[in-house]
């Protein structure tokens, strides 16, 4: 039993030292008060941004908060205290700026010139028809 205890520690060394070589990790993170922008400095060389205002926790912060940015767990996460605010710089990377439910409603803030006209049309036919019960 002890043998096989080993090998299970081993094997999760090891699969903890590749994704440390191949996950994205934030190296450095800073508030850029010029462009307003979050500068996330990566562990493989890259850069990353994104304006605070498309992010959960960070939409109506002022300058010196967004300042305040902490990188935790090995750099998988940024964390601002004051805020208490947390994002995964994953998800980041992937365009996820919060929870599914805020996405979700910040998808529907969404505006286009294609949306409008739908919107438009739609109204003109007498809007969304009821629900049947």
């Amino acid at each position: 039993m002890a043998d096989l205890t080993d090998a299970e520690i081993d094997a999760a060394l090891e699969r903890g030292r590749i994704a440390q070589q191949t996950e994205p990790r934030a190296a450095s993170a800073r508030y850029d008060r010029k462009s307003g922008r979050i500068i996330v400095e990566l562990t493989n060389g890259c850069t990353f941004a994104f304006p605070p205002h498309m992010a959960q926790g960070l939409e109506t912060a002022k300058d010196d908060e967004l300042a305040s940015v902490e990188i935790l767990g090995a750099g998988y996460g940024l964390h601002w205290e004051a805020l208490d605010a947390d994002l995964s710089v994953p998800g980041l990377l992937a365009g996820l700026f919060g929870t599914r439910a805020y996405m979700a409603r910040r998808a529907g803030q969404a505006t286009s010139p294609a949306k409008a006209a739908a919107a438009r049309a739609n109204g003109a036919k007498g809007g969304r028809p009821r629900k049947q019960a």
